[in-house]
């Protein structure tokens, strides 16, 4: 689906589909914030609380985690709303009249 780590192919191996709607937004960007934040923080909240340790231990912990799992979902979560534009058949905005 990908012809590197971000960039839609224009049309599916598959089935031939035409893939060249898919813009290149920030939408999975938002959806990652939300999802990687809920769990970093979660976690990190749950250490600190049971642990306390010391700033440069958190550091540790959640600076490549954080990374890691962002880089981990990026590409599920990009395929995902390629997917919900060509179902619901997104496209830009025009005016008529």
């Amino acid at each position: 689906m990908f012809t590197g780590f971000l960039k839609p192919v224009s049309r599916c191996e598959s089935c031939g589909a035409d893939l060249s709607f898919a813009a290149a937004t920030e939408g999975p960007a938002v959806f990652i914030i939300l999802i990687v934040g809920f769990v970093i923080v979660g976690a990190a909240a749950t250490v600190e609380g049971l642990f306390h340790p010391p700033p440069f231990v958190h550091l540790l912990l959640w600076l490549p985690s954080t990374v890691i799992l962002s880089l981990l979902l990026l590409r599920p979560l990009k395929a995902t709303m390629v997917a919900l534009q060509y179902h619901n058949r997104a496209g830009e905005g025009r005016l008529d009249g």
